[in-house]
């Protein structure tokens, strides 16, 4: 009877805890919330006042005064700010099932392949303080796989590059573990750091970091376009100090992602010399996953599949694997306990 009472009040929630974005799924309602990981802070004395999270607070980068900070709690995947990341965590459950929140719920939230356990502790305790008494973590490879399908209970190689906001997590999967894997700190945030500071040495001209991500998404490439691609952007004049517009090439901006993408091309190839030659064979002949948002740039498949002499693949939903992935986990828990960390 205590059982039935208490599978009737507890709401079981999912979370994909991303650099750029956090994504929450319920158990039994799917995908509710999808906004940027990003907090607005305002200075009160000694105790800062949460004023806006997630789209909101995005709005506000680069455009606040000195007393009000629009950060990003998150970096490269992991906690950079604990409080700030349990305010914001506390936020996003509240908007994704408002009131209905209870103490026996459980939470699984995706986390880097190669975190530390200090680190796991740290997005445990995040959670814990934003009331959730039941915190299960799950590696987002592993959470990408199963979002896009893959057969991570077979005894067969499945290969997944999930490339995000902080981190790029490559992983060989089979029966229910990570044969190989290694995370980099080369994903959606270094590309646009790279594209910003392209600019600055290309053109003089200083961007901003939202400006850098809608270059990336409208014509950035891994390969060449046909037919190549511009865009016009504004910016600051480094030398005269006034507003700017300019044109933008997507060969310019492949040039300026080259590096990133040249240290991708490696920890894959890494990643394939430490996977056992059984499986590679089964990698031959499924080919390599790719999602996550870095997996939406331009032919990025096409240079992998020419680096590494492997079909490569976009999953169906890349902006989504994670979360779903861990939805499937979250709906049947018991079928998949083994790979929660």
């Amino acid at each position: 009877m205590f059982e039935k009472l208490r599978e009737l009040y507890r709401i079981d929630l999912a979370i994909d805890l991303g650099t750029a974005n956090t994504l929450v799924h319920v158990r039994g309602e799917g995908l509710v919330l999808n906004e940027p990981s990003v907090v607005a802070m305002m200075r009160r004395g000694n105790q800062p006042k949460v004023l806006a999270v997630g789209a909101d607070a995005k709005k506000m980068i680069g455009k606040t005064p000195g007393n009000i900070k629009a950060i990003r709690p998150m970096r490269d995947g992991v906690i950079a700010d604990f409080t700030v990341t349990a305010e914001m965590i506390k936020s996003f459950i509240e908007k994704a099932i408002g009131k209905r929140w209870k103490l026996s719920s459980r939470l699984i939230i995706s986390v880097p392949a190669e975190i530390t356990s200090i680190e796991q502790k740290a997005v445990r305790q995040a959670a814990h303080r934003a009331g959730v008494q039941h915190v299960y973590l799950i590696e987002q490879p592993m959470a990408a796989a199963v979002g896009a399908g893959l057969p991570v209970k077979e005894p067969r190689g499945s290969m997944i590059v999930d490339i995000g906001g902080g981190t790029t997590d490559v992983a060989v999967i089979s029966l229910e573990g990570l044969v190989a894997s290694q995370t980099l700190r080369v994903a959606g945030d270094k590309f646009d750091e790279a594209i910003v500071n392209f600019m600055r040495k290309r053109h003089n001209i200083l961007i901003g970091q939202r400006t850098a991500e809608l270059i990336k998404i409208e014509i950035g490439s891994a390969a060449p376009l046909e037919p190549e691609i511009g865009i016009e952007i504004n910016g600051r004049d480094l030398i005269s100090g006034v507003p700017r517009s300019i044109s933008v090439s997507s060969v310019e901006i492949r040039e300026a992602l080259e590096d990133s993408l040249r240290q991708l091309v490696r920890a894959v190839k890494a990643t394939l010399e430490k996977t056992p030659p059984e499986l590679s064979a089964d990698i031959i002949d499924r080919g390599i996953v790719l999602c996550g948002g870095g997996a939406m740039i331009k032919n990025l498949d096409q240079l992998l599949s020419e680096a590494c002499s492997l079909p490569v693949f976009v999953a169906d939903e890349p902006l989504h694997a994670v979360v779903n992935g861990v939805g499937i986990v979250l709906e049947d828990l018991d079928g998949y306990k083994r790979i929660l960390l």
